[in-house]
């Protein structure tokens, strides 16, 4: 029983220790890593923190560059979705950013998810989105499985308010 007890609270422990730093509506900015101005810097895994947004070219912000880059549209149902992807290249094991702009403002009621890989979605990890108003998109991170399957794709399912799901895949920049 002891044993037992010592194997749960190593889990509980390590779940705790794998969660901390991510993003959630319940951390302060302090706890998450977020800027008290916009709110929108990530923490990674490896303890990085860095604000998606924070060179995004808008008119607040023009003069800096982006390391998103645009995908194009593509159509998800009965849309035309145009997506972009940050932190370069997919790599194997790596995680990797999407940007979903919607062509209808919904402010935030969607809900958008994305992984890499295939439809099956099998060796991959779902990310869901945040809604960043300050630009009317979704921001999500997923990461890609390894191996990379030699058809991966960004794949995105988007979630109506009123329950309807839609789901579409583009291809992501290699």
């Amino acid at each position: 029983m002891q044993r037992l007890f010592l194997v749960s609270t190593v889990l509980i422990g390590f779940a705790f220790a794998t969660g901390c730093g991510r993003n959630t509506k319940d951390n302060s900015s302090a706890e998450s890593g977020k800027s008290a101005a916009d709110g929108r810097a990530h923490t990674h895994r490896d303890g990085s923190t860095h604000d998606h947004h924070a060179g995004r070219a808008d008119k607040h912000d023009d003069e800096h560059a982006h390391d998103e880059v645009s995908l194009g549209s593509v159509k998800i149902g009965d849309m035309v979705v145009e997506l972009a992807q940050g932190h370069g290249a997919v790599k194997a094991g790596a995680e990797g950013h999407l940007v979903v702009k919607l062509p209808y403002n919904d402010k935030g009621a969607t809900i958008v998810r994305a992984w890499l890989g295939t439809q099956d979605r099998a060796m991959s990890l779902v990310g869901k989105a945040e809604y960043a108003p300050e630009h009317d998109d979704y921001d999500v991170q997923a990461m890609a499985p390894d191996p990379l399957p030699a058809n991966v794709q960004w794949w995105i399912e988007i979630e109506k308010p009123d329950g309807t799901k839609l789901v579409g895949s583009a291809d992501p920049l290699r």
